[in-house]
């Protein structure tokens, strides 16, 4: 199977957000260690690995250019320089984040609109897309199984992805898909009390590539670039 890269946003290591929110889903994808994910009241009961499970695997992150191929004639080297030149082109930027929902998952959102975040994550949808194999086939039929506008289906096949520019909302899951009004009240009040600390202002400093060795693998960290 072909590898995956992406870039997202992935705070640092061992900053308190970081440590705490990869305990919570259980595994470090700076190094892919497993971890002992902390007792929070008000869960007891809950099959917690399967509720972490999908974000457990691809690691603690915010989407800024979703996983895809690399193109023909492109290397993992060349994409990791690239990061580093792209981040040294940026500042570092502040914003308040918040533990709430996104839709029917649990993840840390921006509290406001927030143009230094959509001004990144249009900029790591252009300036990497060169790196980025055309869709295949198969995802593309997997992407349109959701119901796609035009919009949305033009991008997919432009970009790889159908929720960006205009669409894109900045989110680092925490939780898989919470169905039930009441257990996703509950996990909120949970995981607000847990994150109460790493709420509020945030520095969003640098981009990380994480890589996906084939499709049943989870997401590694393999570099990390800082902002100027």
């Amino acid at each position: 199977m072909t590898a995956r890269y992406a870039v997202y946003y992935a705070p640092r290591r061992g900053s308190p957000l970081w440590d705490k929110a990869s305990a919570w889903l259980g595994r470090d994808a700076y190094d892919g260690r497993p971890l002992q994910r902390p007792d929070l009241p008000g869960l007891e009961g809950l099959d917690l690995d399967a509720l972490t499970s999908d974000p457990r695997g691809y690691g603690f992150h915010a989407t800024l250019k979703a996983p895809f191929e690399l193109a023909e004639g492109s290397d993992e080297a060349e994409l990791i320089a690239f990061a580093s030149d792209f981040a040294a082109r940026r500042r570092a930027f502040e914003a308040e984040i918040e533990a709430g929902a996104i839709g029917s998952f649990q993840a840390f959102r921006l509290k406001d609109p927030c143009q230094d975040m959509d001004d990144l994550h249009a900029a790591c949808v252009r300036e990497f897309d060169a790196f980025r194999a055309p869709i295949s086939d198969l995802d593309l039929a997997r992407r349109r199984r959701a119901g796609l506008s035009p919009t949305e289906d033009e991008r997919l096949v432009r970009w790889g992805y159908p929720y960006i520019f205009e669409d894109f909302r900045f989110h680092m899951t925490l939780t898989g898909s919470l169905r039930d009004p009441s257990l996703s009240e509950r996990m909120h009040a949970a995981l607000s009390a847990w994150f109460r600390d790493e709420a509020g202002r945030h520095r969003f400093d640098g981009v990380a590539i994480f890589k996906q060795a084939d499709r049943a693998s989870p997401f590694v960290i393999i570099a990390r670039a800082d902002f100027a």
